[in-house]
């Protein structure tokens, strides 16, 4: 998990100014830790996970002072109930969806209401969704190819860790371990090798 690990490196040394992740770190609750944390997250862009044919949740506008989701034709969807996930639920009126001329576009439900869900913690991925924009955080993020991405990408290719002979976690774990040992210190050399001097 992201957290305790960022959590070490505050401990332990710096907190950081910013943290690259990619988008399976882009949760409510990760966001959320960032932000209490004075900490900037450079996330991707992640399209919505909508079915096809239907409307997407970002074309219902989410009215903060009344607490309520606007459809694109200007239905107000209310806050119904509170999930124990932390969702809260907003609910159409079905009387109102049963003749509405979207009705096909925007729900699939048999009883014609339309239900969106809003995690409680759901604005600070919307600010890291703002973020993304900034060009500081375009280019922490983009050095993230450079830095995470090409380590693993060497592990793989050139140090054998696409496929494995062993079998177990306390092997594998003993495998990856030393590779990254081998890694690091390779590194190490680089950083510290003098080129000859020029005749």
């Amino acid at each position: 998990m992201l957290q305790p690990l960022v959590e070490k490196v505050m401990k332990k040394g710096k907190k950081p100014l910013a943290v690259a992740a990619d988008a399976a770190y882009k949760t409510p609750a990760i966001t959320k830790f960032l932000f209490e944390n004075d900490i900037k997250p450079a996330l991707p862009y992640t399209r919505p996970k909508t079915k096809e044919g239907l409307m997407r949740k970002n074309e219902y506008v989410y009215d903060e002072y009344y607490d309520c989701y606007l459809c694109p034709l200007g239905q107000t969807l209310s806050y119904a109930t509170t999930t124990k996930e932390g969702k809260r639920q907003y609910k159409s009126d079905p009387t109102q969806c049963a003749k509405c001329l979207l009705l096909a576009q925007c729900t699939s439900s048999k009883d014609h209401r339309k239900i969106i869900e809003r995690h409680i913690w759901a604005e600070y991925v919307e600010e890291a969704d703002h973020l993304r924009h900034q060009n500081e955080i375009k280019q922490i993020y983009a050095r993230r190819k450079e830095t995470i991405e090409r380590v693993f990408a060497d592990a793989k290719e050139k140090h054998c860790m696409r496929w494995t002979t062993l079998r177990g976690i306390k092997k594998l774990s003993m495998q990856a371990m030393l590779t990254f040992t081998a890694m690091n210190l390779k590194k190490l050399a680089n950083w510290t090798w003098q080129s000859p001097q020029m005749a």
